[in-house]
């Protein structure tokens, strides 16, 4: 029997992305961001999830891409790094799947223009491509204590 990891897929422009479940503690529908001061441009502030202040990232941007305008099927996917809650604004949070490991394989050397220190593999399940991210270098912890700091 192959080994399975359960995954969160979401979507960023039309590509699939996908996270471990075991990182993610919950998906928001957009909640208020307030903003901070002096901020870099992919943080969008802070947001008080149950009492816990939390640090939100624009996904979009922080990948290099344009950014847009929220809409209804954007979600904030609440993922716990080093003890640590921040929320990541993506388009829209699809679906759970559990993906074959045997089926994820090691980053291309290109991936658009994705910095590859984001990729931590792709994965092909029936048509789809799912790119894995690492989440520990998409939102390197110097970036999030600095907000922290400053908030």
């Amino acid at each position: 029997m192959s080994q399975e990891m359960k995954v969160i897929v979401f979507k960023i422009k039309d590509k699939e992305y996908a996270i471990p479940v075991d990182k993610v503690s919950g998906i928001e529908k957009l909640l208020h961001i307030t903003r901070v001061p002096k901020a870099v441009r992919f943080v969008k502030g802070v947001i008080n999830l149950r009492g816990v202040i939390t640090p939100i990232i624009d996904l979009r941007v922080r990948f290099g891409f344009e950014e847009v305008e929220y809409d209804d099927s954007t979600r904030i996917i609440i993922v716990i790094l080093d003890d640590m809650e921040v929320g990541l604004i993506v388009d829209s949070a699809n679906d759970v799947l559990d993906i074959p490991v045997n089926s994820i394989e090691p980053q291309p050397e290109v991936v658009g223009h994705l910095a590859s220190e984001y990729i931590s593999g792709v994965a092909k399940i029936d048509k789809r491509l799912l790119v894995l991210i690492n989440l520990e270098n998409a939102l390197s912890l110097e970036v999030t204590e600095n907000i922290l700091k400053e908030g």
